[in-house]
């Protein structure tokens, strides 16, 4: 059973987009929080929510369960940042792979212990070779590329040394550990991982480490800006996330609907959550 520690405590509150709580708005905030809670040594969790893993949520328990205990979450997405500014919120788009550099730059400049889980091996070494040359000074608490259990859940933390791993992670004075193994598993690893490691913050990255290894191209600037960011993931790899996608865009328009109707109803409130993690 994964431990009910209470993360969110002492966390800012925010918006809500489906039962997920929202409560860092911008990529500065959501840096600036990490830093603060990593110098003085407070654990926490950092997930970036996204249509696939509000699509994840609906059918996952164990990834709902984590998502309850999260300290902090960011939007990952603009579908995401609209339906929050159809709610009167103002968000930002904060992906795990942008914020790496910002909070290893910081890390760096504070000597503060960085620790890596995932992706692969060559991805992690390529990425870590990369990150010490761009910041002088970064201090690699230490690294490992696990090859995780089947199952998104307690099957998956069953079959692992959790205690082993925790016990390698506290013994490395980090402050910060990037978890880059995509949606569920990393999350539900993290959230494992947090209770055992107290004064580590964990942020978990997907695929940061792939892009900045160079084992994945990440979309040109132009299409980010452009909101066409999943285009360019689909066309270079169509037949892992054609079904993905396309669930998620079933899911947009049924929230967008949603909240043209309540808008419709009363313009000056948004459409309640449905409430996946109730």
């Amino acid at each position: 059973m994964l431990s009910e520690w209470n993360q969110a405590k002492s966390a800012p509150q925010g918006v809500s987009i489906e039962g997920v709580r929202i409560n860092l708005p911008t990529l500065a905030t959501a840096a600036d929080e990490a830093v603060r809670r990593a110098e003085r040594g407070e654990g926490f969790t950092l997930f970036t929510v996204n249509l696939d893993h509000l699509v994840k949520l609906a059918s996952n328990d164990a990834f709902r369960a984590v998502y309850r205990r999260a300290t902090y979450v960011t939007a990952d997405g603009w579908p995401v940042v609209w339906l929050a500014g159809r709610k009167n919120a103002k968000l930002e788009r904060a992906t795990g792979a942008d914020l790496v550099e910002p909070l290893c730059r910081a890390a760096a400049e504070r000597n503060l212990g960085v620790y890596f889980v995932g992706p692969g091996p060559k991805a992690q070494v390529g990425a870590l070779e990369k990150l010490t040359q761009r910041f002088q000074g970064l201090k690699i608490a230490g690294a490992e590329a696990p090859m995780l259990p089947a199952g998104n859940g307690p099957a998956m933390l069953a079959a692992m040394d959790l205690d082993a791993m925790a016990q390698r992670i506290n013994a490395s004075d980090a402050r910060i550990c990037f978890v880059s193994l995509g949606a569920p598993k990393q999350e539900i690893l993290a959230d494992a991982l947090a209770a055992r490691c107290p004064g580590v913050g964990f942020i978990c990255v997907g695929a940061a480490l792939d892009f900045i290894s160079g084992q994945a191209r990440r979309a040109p600037q132009w299409m980010q800006r452009g909101k066409l960011e999943w285009f360019w993931r689909l066309a270079n790899d169509p037949r892992r996330l054609a079904v993905r996608y396309a669930e998620c865009a079933m899911l947009f328009a049924v929230l967008a609907l949603g909240v043209a109707a309540a808008q419709v109803n009363s313009p000056v409130t948004a459409a309640e959550p449905r409430g996946v993690l109730r």
